[in-house]
């Protein structure tokens, strides 16, 4: 399969164990990333109440994940503290969930690979995930607008950052396909 397929009640898609662990990689990576603001707090019930932070993420694959809610001026900048306030931690968790269950999946075929069936809850964890990735790599590699993604596609071959746009491109291809399964 060249990326997702329309599948009864879902989509699917068939991973080799090269691209499982790819997905895998990014994923526990994304989940590394998305515990570093130090939100980790060991009391269930005291991590229910916790207040999110009202200031914008430093790092900048964070700050795409999490972006202002409104632009420009000090009431702009006040209401995204609000705004961000009362939601990132909320987002936060659906973020987590989609990266756990896009790994919960993909470890499933074990060893080898396989062909992967998704229904649509699972596709739209996986949408979330396969999203969250793709913005991920945009941001390290640098890409804001069209223009930049196409330049990144004409760089020399022995340029160091052509496996991660390799990636990129087929993040975006799954993420493609995967709404195409999706739209009736």
């Amino acid at each position: 399969m060249e990326g997702f397929e329309p599948f009864p009640g879902g989509a699917a898609i068939r991973l080799g164990e090269s691209e499982a662990g790819i997905l895998r990689g990014l994923a526990d990576q994304l989940l590394d990333l998305l515990s570093s603001r130090g939100e980790h707090v060991e009391d269930p019930i005291a991590a229910i109440f916790a207040t999110a932070p009202s200031e914008p993420p430093e790092d900048p694959v964070l700050a795409r994940l999490f972006p202002d809610a409104y632009d420009a001026g000090d009431d702009a900048r006040e209401q995204s503290a609000e705004f961000r306030r009362f939601t990132e931690n909320d987002l936060r968790t659906r973020k987590r969930d989609d990266a756990r269950a896009l790994m919960a999946d993909v470890d499933a075929l074990g060893p080898g690979g396989g062909v992967l069936s998704l229904d649509a809850e699972d596709s739209r964890h996986w949408l979330g995930a396969l999203n969250d990735l793709r913005l991920a790599l945009a941001t390290r590699l640098g890409i804001a607008t069209e223009d930049d993604a196409d330049e990144l596609y004409e760089l020399p071959p022995d340029d160091e950052r052509v496996p991660v746009v390799i990636v990129y491109s087929w993040l975006n291809m799954l993420q493609d396909t995967l709404v195409e399964t999706m739209t009736p």
